[in-house]
């Protein structure tokens, strides 16, 4: 992918040692001023969640619809990307999402409204007010 400008913002590109990883595909980064890291060899988890979010949006999202073009997967990424950082509950931060934009409402036992994202592929829900 083309970085144009943007390589100024980036500082480090931490990758895996997968075969696919050329010398030249380094050289491209330090080219632009940026520091390949690799991760290290064998220690499954130091990449565990950048593989956890691409497995998640692989069976979430690109399994289930069918990507045309570069710019429709920008699209497609950007629709999935924004419920997921500012509504969607997160384990590890006890079922609140990393940046909510609206607060958060406690358990509701009444009627809740649903709104399709995607296409129905996710489904948000709020809860109705009595």
């Amino acid at each position: 992918m083309d970085l144009d400008d943007r390589a100024d913002s980036f500082r480090f590109l931490i990758r895996d040692r997968a075969g696919q990883f050329t010398a030249s595909f380094d050289t491209v980064f330090a080219d632009a001023g940026i520091d390949v890291v690799k991760i290290p060899p064998g220690c499954r988890r130091a990449n565990c969640d950048a593989e956890r979010f691409v497995g998640m949006v692989r069976r979430e999202v690109a399994d289930r619809l069918l990507i045309i073009n570069e710019r429709h997967l920008r699209t497609v990424l950007a629709r999935y990307v924004l419920p997921y950082n500012h509504r969607r509950p997160h384990r590890a931060r006890q079922l609140r999402p990393p940046r909510p934009d609206r607060s958060i409402p406690t358990r509701c036992h009444g009627r809740a409204v649903r709104q399709s994202v995607l296409g129905g592929l996710i489904n948000e829900y709020e809860p109705v007010a009595a």
